[in-house]
């Protein structure tokens, strides 16, 4: 037995500096809401495509495998957030999926879902995507008590938990799945993310990727 010849891929996502420069504003939103019981959201976007993700498998000698997906450009948005609770210490896995490009509407929808389930005020952590800063702009006009924000800095991916759900979904659940549409996907992807919020441990690692401390 011996692996393909196609090459390993990843995230690719990082940040130059040293890690740490990054962290005090989040870890105020740490404090405060440990200090008012209230919970902690992060949240993010990714896309998920028709053409597979080739990952390293494993293949009889000469028999390398082949995916004959074809030139297909058709996606998926997903946006997902991970809410930890500083009373019940339990995070929960919110998503929802879209056809089209998330634009702010979609971001706004999104956290009406959330705070209808969590029912009370919390912190949102998110990084400054122009979709993001008008759905902000917006909610705290028209829901003052809704939330407080707390702004990743540029290029930090590495401090929102939710870049390791789309890691473990992206390059573990559907890694070289070939989708026969998109349909297809959707239903893929819907079960990759409903597996992971049953998977408390798995939440949990997500955060402690992070380095942040609860």
């Amino acid at each position: 037995m011996e692996p393909p010849e196609a090459p390993a891929t990843g995230p690719g996502a990082g940040r130059s500096g040293h890690p740490n420069l990054a962290r005090p504003d989040v870890g105020r939103g740490e404090k405060k809401a440990r200090e008012n019981g209230w919970p902690i959201l992060f949240i993010d976007e990714s896309g998920y495509r028709l053409q597979p993700l080739v990952r390293r498998t494993w293949a009889p000698k000469g028999q390398t495998p082949v995916q004959p997906s074809g030139d297909r450009h058709d996606r998926l948005s997903v946006m997902a957030g991970i809410c930890f609770s500083p009373v019940r210490h339990r995070p929960r896995l919110f998503f929802q999926i879209h056809q089209q490009n998330i634009r702010f509407d979609a971001v706004i929808a999104f956290l009406g879902l959330v705070h209808r389930h969590v029912r009370k005020k919390f912190i949102l952590v998110l990084d400054r995507h122009s979709a993001h800063r008008k759905a902000i702009r917006l909610l705290q006009e028209q829901h003052p008590d809704w939330m407080e924000v707390v702004w990743l800095p540029a290029y930090a991916p590495e401090l929102n938990p939710v870049e390791m759900v789309w890691n473990h979904s992206q390059y573990g659940d559907l890694a070289n799945f070939l989708p026969e549409g998109i349909d297809h996907l959707r239903e893929a992807v819907g079960a990759s993310l409903e597996r992971m919020g049953t998977e408390t441990a798995l939440l949990l690692s997500c955060f402690r990727y992070t380095g942040l401390e609860w």
